[in-house]
């Protein structure tokens, strides 16, 4: 707090409101007269409170506390406070009382005087960059599956699982809405209890990259693993048992043998598997730590449009004749169907699980 009344009355206000601690101290303009630059740069994060300052003194505090590497925000209405509120990260002026000139000078403008629209601004900020993260997370996880996909056909020879006219139709269809509508999720509401993060810090980071790839990862073993299901598995005539299937038909295939089952039927299951864990997918991407069922479903309702919205492309695309040459798609059965939202729900369920899981070593950490 930087004000210019007597540095008793600072001290009692700063001690009401709860910031000016044991640990913290009450200066005046006359003690930081006696300070150098590099002894306030030191001093500069013990000092919570400020009396009887100059502008001069304004503009060191702002200029001490950004070589300690802080962003800092400064407030001001008067034409004194220009300088600091010009030096400052962010210049906060008040837009009924504050001058022209301090108006000049700042970067964001307070219309009502009121302090807590600056905590509201702060909110309001960090669910914008919040869902522009979850936008940017849906899309390359799902990039990655598709990747991921034909990366390990071609590593085990098999046969094409999706054309490339397909992969161009949920790049450009069923992923586009959905990430849209992550855009304008609801603001969490612990948001503002999150420390805040730093000016360098990246949009993707370590952890963030390591969370794409695995459910990456997911997208494309849950895809190829109802290809191989309906292409091999459904389609044997043999005994039912998966590791039979596995070592007489599995292996052969992917050491050049003959293909067996429909291939046009598997890749139509393939492309709905790819699409719809991808829509199941993106009620992932609103939380990482916090469970679907405690954000409550039906809180984006834009997200449950565009995912139905994609959802009712997909399956027209498989039943309307037109489209069966466009993107090489055959009618598919109930059972068809039964299998891929059986699939389609792996990626959602294990980080469902493993959100679980995360709640509850923190609650016993804590």
């Amino acid at each position: 707090m930087i004000t210019g009344d007597h540095k008793n009355t600072a001290r009692a206000i700063g001690e009401e409101l709860g910031f000016l601690g044991n640990n913290s101290k009450a200066v005046d303009g006359m003690e930081l007269d006696t300070l150098s630059d590099d002894a306030l740069e030191k001093e500069v994060s013990k000092i919570a409170v400020y009396a009887r300052v100059s502008a001069e003194h304004k503009l060191r505090i702002v200029k001490a506390w950004k070589k300690q590497g802080a962003v800092v925000a400064m407030t001001g209405d008067g034409v004194n406070d220009a300088p600091a509120v010009k030096e400052a990260s962010i210049g906060v002026s008040m837009g009924i009382t504050g001058t022209d000139v301090t108006k000049e000078a700042s970067d964001m403008v307070i219309t009502n005087d009121n302090f807590a629209s600056i905590v509201a601004a702060v909110e309001e900020g960090r669910g914008i960059y919040d869902n522009i993260k979850k936008s940017i997370h849906y899309l390359l996880s799902c990039n990655a599956g598709e990747i991921l996909t034909m990366l390990f056909a071609s590593i085990f020879n098999l046969p094409l699982p999706l054309f490339p006219i397909q992969i161009l139709w949920i790049n450009i269809a069923t992923d586009g809405l959905p990430a849209l509508a992550l855009g304008v999720d609801t603001v969490d509401p612990d948001i503002m209890k999150k420390p805040a993060r730093r000016s360098a810090e990246q949009i993707i980071d370590k952890q963030l990259g390591k969370l794409i790839i695995f459910q990456g990862f997911l997208i494309g073993l849950s895809t190829l693993a109802a290809y191989l299901y309906v292409l091999y598995y459904t389609s044997s005539a043999k005994p039912g048992y998966l590791y039979y299937w596995f070592l007489s038909e599995m292996i052969p295939c992917a050491l050049g043998g003959a293909l067996l089952g429909d291939i046009e039927r598997a890749r139509t299951v393939a492309f709905c598997v790819m699409v719809i864990s991808q829509l199941f997918h993106s009620f992932n991407c609103r939380n990482a730590r916090r469970s679907l069922f405690d954000i409550g479903v039906f809180t984006n309702k834009k997200l449950l449009m565009a995912t139905g919205l994609s959802l009712a492309m997909q399956v027209a695309i498989v039943y309307i004749p037109y489209f069966d040459n466009i993107f090489k798609v055959t009618p598919l059965g109930l059972r068809e169907w039964i299998t891929i939202f059986g699939f389609s729900s792996l990626t959602f369920v294990v980080m469902e699980i493993i959100k679980y899981f995360k709640r509850e070593n923190r609650l016993i950490s804590t």
